[in-house]
């Protein structure tokens, strides 16, 4: 494994390009009395984008971003972009963080204090983190897949070839989204290596064994089930155009800003613990700054294709099947799905499981300190 050091240099040109395309852009009409119910606001979306155009300030946000130690490794034909922060403690512990859609590894820029350095936080330095944070093939600053098959499993492999070039033999993993499916990937695939994982989030394509041989679902369980189909159903469309013809809506996305920011800023709302009101939650700089990732560095439709590759390589579990190293779940308030702890023990060994008091899918922008502390909780018995 090859590493450089890496720092964000988005062109002159790349930024002047953009602000023509948001000059130009052809607006849609939109009923008049049915805001948000439709999609995103039309008045609201053209004020957000009047201020990429305008007031958005992407150089400052890259160097406040190259502040932290990012890297590349070269893991034969794969190029992963990564941030690599080192634990101020006396025994930092290992862990890989991964971020999910429409995220980007910018999610976590605010929890990595907490764990990297818990002092700086209130905490204690015995909790500290060597955290690694991968972007995602065909994210961000990583390498695009050229080829099907860069599936969660495969990343999961690429996660621990990363992880021990870096040193790391012994080490947890943590993430919710996407990010969980990598995760429990990791610690289904390399168990000699990963010593648990902790979830806010579980793939929608999670299905523990359903035949002669299992507990019957439970009443909360079916609830659970009737609750992410019901869901699915309206507000899942999305997820379905990924995972079955990305590429065509490829060409809308990569090609026109406005409907890219559209097309993320909607998930922000919609998931997160806002109201309503997504900027009680989330700055327009923090959005776009997500955005402003997916468009500069054109990765909307390698992003999306990872739906994909989840529909080919679901996570689904035959009878016995079970994921050994234990498992910790931090379940918020205003995720997508809300999965009883049942529901997960049929496949995990759970040591952890807990209802939080607020936060949605974003857990890490949206509420670092109380992830932060689930994420301490669960390692401590594991870092010996």
């Amino acid at each position: 494994m090859r590493v450089e050091p890496f720092q964000i240099a988005i062109a002159d040109y790349e930024l002047s390009s953009l602000t023509a395309r948001l000059a130009h852009t052809r607006w849609p009409d939109e009923y008049a009395s049915t805001r948000w119910l439709t999609g995103v606001d039309l008045d609201w979306l053209r004020e957000l984008t009047a201020w990429w155009a305008d007031g958005f300030d992407w150089r400052a946000v890259e160097r406040r971003l190259n502040r932290l130690p990012q890297f590349v490794a070269h893991l034969g034909e794969q190029r992963v972009h990564f941030v690599h922060r080192r634990g101020v403690g006396p025994k930092p512990y290992p862990l890989v963080i991964t971020h999910g859609w429409p995220g980007s590894f910018v999610e976590f820029e605010r929890l990595l204090p907490y764990l990297c350095d818990p002092a700086s936080t209130g905490g204690d330095p015995a909790d500290a983190f060597d955290v690694v944070l991968p972007s995602l093939p065909g994210f961000g600053f990583s390498g695009r897949p050229v080829t099907p098959g860069t599936s969660a499993f495969v990343t999961a492999d690429t996660w621990c070839e990363l992880m021990r070039g870096l040193g790391y033999e012994r080490f947890g993993a943590q993430g919710g989204d996407l990010g969980a499916a990598v995760s429990i990937a990791l610690a289904y695939r390399h168990a000699e290596h990963v010593d648990g994982i902790h979830l806010n989030f579980l793939p929608s394509s999670f299905e523990p064994v359903a035949d002669a041989s299992s507990a019957p679902v439970t009443p909360e369980e079916q609830a659970y089930l009737d609750a992410k189909a019901a869901w699915a159903i309206i507000e899942g469309g999305y997820a379905h155009e990924h995972a079955t013809r990305p590429q065509t809506l490829g060409y809308a996305l990569n090609d026109s800003p406005v409907g890219l920011a559209a097309w993320i800023t909607e998930k922000f709302r919609a998931w997160s613990d806002c109201g309503g009101d997504v900027e009680s939650v989330f700055s327009k700089d923090d959005l776009l700054t997500d955005v402003s990732l997916y468009w500069h560095t054109q990765t909307i439709t390698s992003s999306m294709r990872f739906y994909w590759e989840m529909r080919l390589k679901p996570f689904r579990f035959e009878a016995g099947e079970r994921v050994r190293p234990p498992v910790g779940f931090a379940r918020f308030p205003k995720e997508i799905h809300r999965p009883p702890r049942s529901w997960l023990e049929r496949v995990f060994d759970v040591t952890q499981f807990n209802d939080m008091p607020r936060g949605g899918h974003f857990a890490a922008m949206e509420q670092p300190a109380l992830l932060a502390e689930e994420i301490r909780r669960f390692f401590r018995p594991l870092r010996g």
